[in-house]
C-alpha cells in the first residue's frame, strides 16, 4: 500500500495545530526580496511565470493526488485519518490546522452568505482537534457544491499563493534559486508546512544551509540543492506514511541530475511507482 499522498503531514502545522504561525512564517517569507548575488542566478523564467506554475501544480498534484489534474481537486474533500480532521481542496486545507478555517473565512469576504458560511462557527471550534463537530456529511455536500463556484476556486488559489506558493518562491529567489530550486521549497512548504522548527520547511531548509551555501551567498546551486533535498528525507522519514521519498529520488532528483534548473519540458518523473510526463 503506497504512503497517502494527500498531503499527510504536514508536521510543522501539526505540531502547532494553530493558523497563526503559518500566517506569521508566510509574511515574513513572503516580504524577503532577491538580493543582488541571486539575480546572477535568475536569467531563466521563474516558477511564478503561469506556465511554470501550471508545471507547479501538476507536479504537486502527482504526487499529492495521483493525477495531473489539479484543477479537479477543488472539490476534494475527506478524513484521511492523520489527526487533522478533514482534508480538502487543491492543497490540502485542513479542518484542524486552521488553513481551512481561513480559506473558508477568505471565501465569506469575497461572497457573503455562501453555501460554506454557515460553517465558520464550527471550523473555528474544531480548529486544533480531528473532530467533526457541527460538519459531517452535510458540510461535504456543501463543499461539493461550493467547489463549482469560480469564487471558491479563486478563494482557494489566494490562499495556496498566500500561505505556501508565494513563501516558497520568494525565498527561493532570495536564496538565488531558480525555477527548479523554486519548486523544491514549495514542494517542501506544502508538505511540512511553513515556519521554524527542525520539522518544518524553515527548518530544513535551516539544515541544508549548515551543510552548503545557496547561491546568494556564493554557493554552487546543485550542491546547495542536493543539501536541502537530502535534509528534507530526513524530516520525511521520521514518519511512516514518509517512507517512500519517490517525490524526492524519483522526481526533484532526477531534475537535479538532470541540471534542468529551469525546470523546463519534456519533464518525466515516478512517484510511488508510477510514471507521469509533462511535454510541452
Amino acid at each position: 500500500m503506497r504512503p497517502q499522498p494527500r498531503r499527510a503531514l504536514r508536521i510543522a502545522l501539526a505540531a502547532a495545530l494553530v493558523a497563526a504561525p503559518l500566517t506569521v512564517a508566510a509574511t515574513s517569507a513572503a516580504q524577503a526580496a532577491p538580493s543582488p548575488a541571486a539575480a546572477v542566478q535568475l536569467a531563466g523564467v521563474g516558477l511564478d511565470d503561469p506556465h511554470k506554475k501550471d508545471i507547479a501544480m501538476q507536479l504537486v498534484s502527482s504526487a499529492e493526488n495521483s493525477s495531473l489534474d489539479w484543477k479537479a481537486q477543488y472539490k476534494y474533500i475527506e478524513d484521511i485519518k492523520d489527526g487533522r480532521g478533514y482534508t480538502a481542496g487543491i492543497i490540502g486545507f485542513c479542518s484542524g490546522t486552521g488553513d481551512m478555517l481561513e480559506l473558508v473565512q477568505h471565501y465569506t469576504d469575497l461572497k457573503p452568505g455562501n453555501v460554506l458560511a454557515k460553517y465558520l462557527p464550527a471550523l473555528k471550534k474544531v480548529n486544533g482537534t480531528d473532530s467533526h463537530a457541527g460538519l459531517g456529511s452535510a458540510f461535504e455536500k456543501d463543499w461539493a457544491t461550493a467547489a463549482k463556484d469560480t469564487v471558491f476556486q479563486q478563494a482557494q488559489n489566494d490562499e495556496r499563493d498566500r500561505v505556501y506558493f508565494n513563501p516558497a518562491v520568494n525565498q527561493a529567489k532570495s536564496d538565488g534559486l531558480r525555477a527548479l530550486g523554486q519548486f523544491a521549497y514549495y514542494d517542501a512548504i506544502v508538505m511540512h508546512g511553513p515556519g521554524n522548527s527542525s520539522d518544518s520547511f524553515g527548518g530544513i531548509r535551516a539544515a541544508a544551509m549548515k551543510k552548503a551555501k545557496t547561491p546568494a551567498q556564493g554557493g554552487d546551486e546543485a550542491t546547495y540543492l542536493k543539501a536541502f533535498l537530502d535534509a528534507r528525507k530526513v524530516v520525511m522519514k521520521k514518519e511512516e506514511a514518509h517512507s517512500d521519498t519517490s517525490r524526492v529520488d524519483t522526481e526533484q532528483l532526477v531534475f537535479l541530475n538532470a541540471k534542468n534548473f529551469d525546470l523546463n519540458p519534456p519533464l518525466k518523473w515516478k512517484v510511488y511507482g508510477d510514471s507521469y510526463a509533462i511535454n510541452s
